[in-house]
């Protein structure tokens, strides 16, 4: 214990002294608002280093905010995300080396997945015609492996609810900015609803990736205000820890679904949905009672639309769902401002499934899409978006066969992880394992129209899962 402490306080004045020489350094040699930054970026290792899980808090709000001042790196770009997933591994294993005199790892259930994920999409760079663009995609799972075992091994009973608070924070703070963009029409002439409104796009730039992201939180939060009441309302008893933690996600959760419904995301909403739907049902059998008595009031709403009690502006965007489920030839239709969305997406759908046909069992490459799309793109549909609008086929396309296949197994592993975590765990916990579970299906759904491994959100899932890992081994049966 006594080698343990001392070598704790050595690492500690190593890191402090350079800090201090880096931190001379950058008022001698960079200008005062670049040694500003470094002097900054300097405190907050030294911050991390004295309170490693500030680190992890840290990357939760980067998700959302990390982007806005991103650094050119060739073909991307690095954002706060990718600086603090560095940092935070760095930091973890240095402790490792000097406290323990070791790099010791508990490697949980998705190691194996991942590593067969990551395996295919190597494979695929083998192929790619931008090495830059496959590294760049590459690195986003490499990121999201790494929180998920950084997590799994490092968080306990006591850190998950400020992780969560971490979670609702940032929530709330991106759905008051979407809010206030859709109520002040702030943002493009494009996102104009009504002539009087915006869509919410909140730092996304977009309001799909936006309200994916939302649709991240919702279900956890949901959970969370669920609370041992869906599992045991007799004993139920909440304690002076959890309440404040109740109240900010009864908050969050507002805010969140009106910002969602702002964003007018119709692939969120069918997402979201289906995510409150699991996040409840699998808690208990009043549960699903619960979730029974929801679907009749979803069914009433959609009776209210068919009589025009409800705007018809909010019925047809509803009916407008349905669309996404057709298949159709982009080349036979006429495009107009009520279908152009759906035709788009069926183009670029078009395309993906013809990169796949040319490429079976490799891909064009990871990260390649953008990149191949010119040789693949339907007449009128030019611009490549960045991605097939359906990571399904997104992921076919860019590693073939092999690489879908892999996917499919680490998912399908990731929501066997999720459903154990609901299973093993009591009260509490179970209902937070529920809506990790839930929010599993928000991000499968969701990732049907569109692709939410943008914007840093692969660590906001990365974390999600290791918070999943790390309950299974809490052992806290009693969820408190």
């Amino acid at each position: 214990m006594i080698h343990v402490e001392t070598a704790r306080h050595n690492l500690n004045w190593l890191w402090l002294a350079l800090a201090f020489l880096a931190t001379a350094g950058a008022l001698i040699v960079l200008p005062l608002t670049s040694a500003v930054l470094a002097i900054g970026g300097a405190l907050a290792a030294l911050a991390i280093l004295r309170f490693p899980e500030l680190a992890l808090y840290a990357l939760v709000f980067a998700v959302p905010y990390g982007s806005l001042f991103p650094v050119s790196v060739g073909a991307g770009n690095l954002t706060a995300v990718d600086l603090l997933v560095a940092l935070v591994i760095a930091l973890w294993l240095a402790r490792m080396i000097v406290q323990d005199r070791a790099i010791v790892i508990r490697w949980q259930p998705l190691a194996l997945p991942f590593a067969l994920f990551l395996g295919a999409a190597l494979l695929s760079m083998t192929v790619a015609l931008s090495l830059q663009f496959a590294l760049k995609e590459f690195a986003k799972w490499a990121e999201m492996f790494a929180m998920y075992v950084f997590v799994a091994n490092n968080l306990d009973a006591a850190k998950l609810p400020r992780v969560l608070a971490a979670m609702f924070l940032a929530g709330l703070s991106e759905a008051a900015i979407g809010i206030y963009q859709f109520l002040f029409q702030v943002g493009p002439a494009g996102f104009i609803l009504f002539d009087r409104f915006m869509r919410a796009f909140g730092t996304f730039e977009q309001p799909n990736p936006y309200a994916g992201y939302l649709g991240l939180i919702a279900p956890v939060a949901l959970a969370v205000i669920s609370g041992q009441w869906l599992v045991n309302r007799k004993n139920f008893s909440l304690s002076t820890t959890h309440y404040p933690l109740v109240v900010l996600a009864a908050l969050s959760l507002v805010a969140l679904l009106a910002a969602l419904f702002m964003s007018w995301s119709r692939g969120a909403w069918l997402g979201v949905g289906a995510a409150l739907v699991i996040t409840t049902v699998v808690q208990s059998r009043r549960a699903l009672v619960l979730s029974v008595i929801a679907a009749f009031a979803l069914a009433i709403v959609v009776l209210l639309s068919s009589i025009n009690i409800i705007p018809s502006v909010v019925a047809e965007r509803f009916s407008g769902v349905a669309d996404y489920f057709g298949v159709f030839d982009v080349r036979g239709v006429k495009v107009n401002d009520t279908n152009y969305a759906i035709v788009e997406r069926m183009a670029h759908w078009e395309s993906a499934a013809m990169m796949f046909a040319a490429h079976p069992l490799l891909g064009i490459g990871i990260g390649n899409y953008a990149v191949a799309y010119p040789a693949y793109a339907l007449p009128g549909w030019s611009n490549p978006l960045g991605h097939a609008h359906n990571y399904y086929l997104n992921i076919a396309a860019e590693a073939g066969i092999v690489g879908l296949v892999a996917y499919l197994i680490l998912w399908a592993a990731a929501f066997w992880q999720g459903w154990r975590a609901v299973r093993v765990t009591r009260g509490w916990h179970r209902s937070i394992a529920a809506g990790l579970l839930g929010m599993l299906v928000a991000l499968s759904v969701h990732n049907g129209f569109d692709n939410l491994f943008v914007h840093g959100m692969h660590v906001q899932v990365g974390i999600g899962l290791g918070i999943v890992a790390a309950m299974t081994s809490f052992k806290m049966t009693n969820g408190k």
